[in-house]
């Protein structure tokens, strides 16, 4: 089992930035792909960013891309997701989710554990 816990979310202005934490635990939460959904209300849980369980290789949606940068301190058991230059279409409820896929993934499917979320609200 792994638990997630996101944190770091909240208001910000179009152009901002914001770095959303995302605390694992369990015995061997440090091996796991880890990835940054998002979601508005009414619509698809959305892809951001996944890395994979060393950090090595990460990928990102391209509506993010340039923006959005994903890491991860297995010491700490923690993974980033730092946001810049926010935009209003940014604005939604941010998941972080855990994989038993190294590499990580693209899909929601493709992840076992997910935390309860963080709201991210950007203004224009």
């Amino acid at each position: 089992q792994v638990q997630l816990v996101e944190s770091g979310g909240g208001l910000v202005q179009a152009g901002g930035s914001l770095r959303l934490s995302c605390a694992a635990s369990g015995h061997t939460a440090s091996r796991y792909g880890m990835g940054w959904f998002r979601q508005i209300p009414g619509k698809e849980r959305e892809f951001v960013a996944t890395i994979s369980w060393a950090g090595g290789s990460t990928h990102y949606a391209n509506t993010v891309k340039g923006r959005f940068t994903i890491s991860r301190d297995n010491a700490k058991n923690t993974v980033y997701l730092q946001m810049n230059s926010l935009k209003p279409e940014d604005t939604a409820v941010y998941y972080c989710a855990a994989t038993s896929r190294v590499g990580g993934g693209t899909m929601s499917y493709e992840y076992d554990y997910w935390g309860q979320g963080t709201q991210v609200a950007v203004s224009s």
